[in-house]
């Protein structure tokens, strides 16, 4: 109904002045935008050409200089807004189909799999399993609980969708991201296609150790992963291929063991394992802080390691703009308003120490 009133509104508004207004509108907001996105487009065009440039010189052991960078601010349009064309659409535009939720996952999981998730207790005893997977696999308590007050909010329980943190009144999830450190559908099936069989070897060896009802629940559950994992190989290992296997039914399925006590902590743990793994092997051998961790988390390892081996001298000059593309720079206004590396990353250590002071935070951090 609130999409055929739009359509009906736009019809019965075209009378001969307002066409002339739009015309004249949408003349003056041409004249404008035009050369802001010829500007616009030239920069961002330098942005990826120099990326490309100076991962050429990491790969060859060259070393980085301010002037592989792109030292000035992207243009910012300040023109007026594009006027709203009066002439109905020919189709009724299509309202977006809602992001998949808990309920989803856990849905399509057992419609596919014939997978339900074993379910924590309590939000302390899926805290307890995450910290000993961590701490096995090398991360220390700083980087895991300080990346996790930052991706889950300081409170987040190990169900916490982004855009559903809290109880507010109407809220909708903003993107699959899902868990302490936030993976989407994308990341579950990279990191299984990648990690599979470290994956599947987890619940065996946990099996190994268990005996009876619970032995035999960790085999099932191995022998479903190792089904998860077939279906997560059958596309290249790319990201834009996981992505799309990520929108259908068996891949919203898949994201559902980030929900499951036993093989949650593991996938979680490895999405950030792999970029400790990354930096390593670059040749950084210092141990990462949390923020720096969190910078390859959010813009990818390749683009977060050129801020991480970044001197400080660079990083109070270099734009954040360097690690984006246009379309993920504009609608990051985190990155916008702190708009040098140095910037950046102070806030969000700053972010990091207000939410390890809440609870979720605490209990993370007692359990390692």
């Amino acid at each position: 109904m609130v999409f055929a009133a739009a359509w009906f509104s736009a019809a019965i508004a075209q009378t001969p002045q307002q066409m002339a207004d739009y015309r004249r509108k949408l003349a003056e907001y041409n004249a404008v935008r035009e050369p802001f996105e010829e500007a616009a487009s030239a920069y961002w065009s330098t942005i990826s050409e120099k990326r490309r440039a100076r991962f050429a010189k990491r790969r060859n052991g060259e070393t980085i200089v301010a002037e592989d960078y792109v030292l000035t601010q992207p243009p910012v349009y300040s023109g007026p807004p594009k006027p709203r064309d009066p002439t109905p659409p020919e189709k009724q535009p299509k309202p977006r189909a809602p992001l998949p939720v808990v309920a989803d996952f856990l849905a399509q999981a057992q419609q596919h799999f014939n997978f339900s998730p074993r379910k924590p207790v309590n939000e302390i005893d899926y805290k307890r399993a995450y910290a000993r997977v961590a701490a096995n696999f090398g991360l220390t308590r700083d980087q895991a609980v300080r990346v996790y007050s930052f991706e889950s909010g300081g409170n987040g329980k190990y169900d916490v969708q982004a855009g559903l943190e809290g109880t507010r009144p109407g809220a909708r999830a903003i993107s699959t991201a899902l868990g302490y450190n936030q993976l989407l559908t994308t990341n579950t099936i990279s990191i299984l296609a990648e990690h599979g069989g470290l994956v599947v070897k987890a619940m065996h060896d946990k099996a190994h150790q268990a005996s009876g009802a619970q032995k035999a629940d960790l085999q099932r559950k191995a022998a479903i992963v190792q089904q998860m994992v077939a279906f997560c190989k059958t596309v290249p290992n790319q990201w834009s291929a996981h992505e799309k296997l990520g929108v259908t039914p068996r891949g919203i399925g898949v994201h559902a063991l980030n929900l499951d006590m036993d093989v949650g902590p593991v996938l979680q743990t490895l999405k950030l394992m792999d970029s400790v793994t990354f930096a390593k092997r670059k040749g950084h051998n210092a141990p990462l802080t949390a923020a720096e961790l969190e910078m390859m988390n959010l813009t990818g390892d390749g683009n977060g390691f050129d801020m991480v081996s970044m001197p400080q001298s660079l990083r109070v000059i270099v734009p954040t703009s360097n690690f984006f593309q246009r379309n993920g720079y504009e609608r990051n206004p985190v990155a916008i308003r702190n708009n040098t590396v140095a910037r950046l990353l102070a806030a969000t250590d700053a972010r990091m120490d207000n939410q390890v002071n809440l609870q979720g935070a605490k209990d993370l951090a007692a359990a390692f």
